[in-house]
């Protein structure tokens, strides 16, 4: 949804990898260079970056990023979950979760490598009945198109992420986890009605568990 309303309001959006010190950095380097005034920062935990004076995940600012808002809804006489429901219509429903598998020890090490391994050596084309449309490889940061072969560079630092785009604005996305014995798999959805979406997200979770059986 943060795309959708960057194009509305003429923003540049920039991703860049799961972290606050990598939004951090990114206020420094529009300090440096002057080419974009920085306003808005968040990753999928709670807290968000607003302004530029703190550079790491920054909760008190997302309480009265909120507070301000339920003001805005209580003089529109709406909820915050109205709001909410405003921008699904206006922009989509867009559902997320997120499945992790536990690999403990020198073997789950092993495991873990040996499970990225694969699935750079032999791309998915297909997670279900989806048809995969491009691998983003974070590693050699390039994206390459399934049907073409074509690549293009990534601009994001080197990280062992493997992002899946599917053809039906769903996506998923791979990594080893940084702090624990986990392989997390992030994945999204997003359709017109909230039901279809609900339905799409719990068939893709479906097809990874699958997959990674």
């Amino acid at each position: 949804m943060a795309k959708e309303l960057a194009k509305e309001y003429n923003l540049h959006l920039v991703e860049v990898l799961t972290g606050f010190k990598y939004i951090g950095e990114q206020i420094k380097l529009f300090e440096e260079t002057k080419q974009y005034q920085y306003l808005f920062g968040y990753e999928e935990s709670y807290g968000c970056l607003l302004g530029t004076y703190a550079r790491d995940k920054d909760g008190i600012a997302a309480v009265m990023a909120l507070c301000e808002v339920a003001c805005y809804a209580k003089m529109n006489n709406k909820t915050l979950c109205d709001i909410m429901l405003d921008m699904y219509k206006k922009y989509g429903y867009y559902k997320e979760d997120l499945i992790f598998f536990t690999l403990k020890g020198i073997e789950g090490t092993k495991k873990i490598k040996e499970t990225m391994d694969n699935l750079r050596n032999n791309p998915i084309k297909n997670i279900g009945q989806e048809k995969i449309i491009a691998i983003r490889d974070y590693l050699t940061r390039e994206r390459i198109e399934l049907e073409t072969e074509k690549k293009e560079k990534i601009d994001i630092p080197t990280s062992n992420v493997l992002y899946y785009e599917l053809e039906d604005n769903g996506w998923f996305c791979v990594r080893p986890s940084g702090t624990e014995p986990k392989i997390k798999i992030y994945l999204g959805i997003k359709d017109n009605n909230l039901e279809k979406t609900n339905i799409k997200l719990e068939n893709l979770k479906n097809e990874i568990l699958k997959l990674f059986q």
